[in-house]
């Protein structure tokens, strides 16, 4: 059940003049309250959402969002003649793509304890390739790369808290 369809259930109980509705499906038990114009002791919300059970994740989207990171090296911060070895050493560090968070939630590397990690660092990814799983809400969300390119750097650490728009990952593009 999506969000909005939650929002517009909890409208259409108020309206309806109802006092309780309470709705279970497989992922989700919904639990709607309404005082009615019934003043009550324990001060009821018009409408309740029941936090007890699992609820919906309003996820729009699962692909992760990507935006350049600049490095600064010694090689790029010297004004001084350089050779082609340090200008290709100071563009691959300037070349960097940060892979962020898309939601807040739990960062997992594997899809599960006993499998393998998506990505390891020095792996050539594609995008669409499902890099990481972030759950939120007892939801594991597939997060996806925009990118192609090689893992460079994993910049959390597996099984912890990651916060919006939080570095996850360090991708040079192909």
């Amino acid at each position: 059940m999506k969000l909005t369809e939650i929002q517009d259930l909890i409208k259409f109980v108020a309206k309806s003049g109802v006092s309780e509705v309470e709705l279970e499906t497989k992922d989700v038990k919904i639990v709607i309250k309404t005082n009615n114009g019934n003043k009550s002791s324990k001060g009821d919300a018009p409408a309740v959402f029941n936090p007890a059970t699992p609820a919906v994740q309003p996820v729009t989207h699962h692909v992760a969002q990507v935006q350049p990171t600049v490095q600064n090296t010694p090689a790029a911060e010297t004004k001084a003649p350089e050779t082609k070895k340090e200008n290709s050493a100071s563009a691959d560090a300037g070349n960097l793509v940060t892979i962020k968070s898309p939601m807040i939630g739990t960062f997992y590397r594997s899809p599960g304890p006993d499998k393998g990690v998506f990505v390891n660092v020095g792996d050539e990814i594609k995008a669409g390739k499902v890099i990481c799983i972030i759950e939120a809400m007892k939801l594991f969300n597939e997060i996806e790369s925009e990118i192609g390119g090689r893992i460079v750097k994993v910049l959390v650490d597996d099984a912890t808290p990651v916060e919006y728009d939080q570095p996850l990952f360090l991708v040079e593009p192909a």
